[in-house]
């Protein structure tokens, strides 16, 4: 998507290797004032879609390839912020739409798992509108171990689920706080639960 792709071009954390782009796409890109350091291949749309075959990906005239971002490690995020932490949410859209919030509202970083969540695809990044390249997203093996370590850390977690016991408007919400969605379905699982 041309606000995915815009990010990542204006990041200079970002080691562009190639940029592909319709004639429409780079004039988007100009209006937006978005400078190209590597020199575009202007091609027609047909070839945006080839090489965007198979990956459910909208291009909007323009793919940027770039080196994948270093992600911080659980102690490496500061520790005195608001956390946004997912439960096996699995759908790609949802993940990106979240992450979008998190730019929004100045979350320091996003914490997922593994396994059982999307990575990082066409799909994902569309979705994320550019905000990957703001909010830093930690990828950890183990979420109850995660949440143990964040506690340590001094931070409160605080679990949204349905069935809690108390109204998200009476919960401490001093920092640093993680947030701790569940999945699409069955929302947070029962030890996260318990351990928030």
């Amino acid at each position: 998507g041309i606000h995915a792709a815009a990010a990542v071009l204006a990041n200079p954390k970002r080691q562009i290797v190639h940029v592909w782009a319709t004639e429409n796409g780079l004039g988007r890109l100009k209006e937006d004032g978005i400078e190209v350091s590597k020199t575009p291949e202007t091609v027609h749309p047909r070839i945006l879609d080839h090489l965007l075959t198979g990956q459910d990906a909208v291009h909007q005239g323009v793919v940027v390839e770039a080196k994948s971002l270093p992600q911080p490690r659980l102690d490496q995020i500061p520790r005195d912020g608001l956390l946004v932490i997912l439960d096996q949410v699995t759908d790609p859209h949802n993940v990106g739409a979240i992450l979008r919030s998190c730019a929004a509202f100045g979350v320091t970083a996003m914490v997922t798992t593994a396994r059982h969540a999307p990575h990082e695809t066409g799909v994902f990044f569309k979705s994320a509108s550019g905000a990957y390249e703001t909010v830093p997203v930690v990828r950890v093996t183990n979420l109850g171990r995660a949440l143990e370590e964040l506690k340590g850390y001094g931070f409160t977690l605080l679990g949204l689920d349905s069935e809690a016991e108390i109204k998200m408007g009476d919960a401490p919400k001093q920092r640093p706080l993680a947030l701790v969605l569940g999945s699409e379905g069955k929302g947070l699982r029962q030890k996260t639960r318990e351990t928030c």
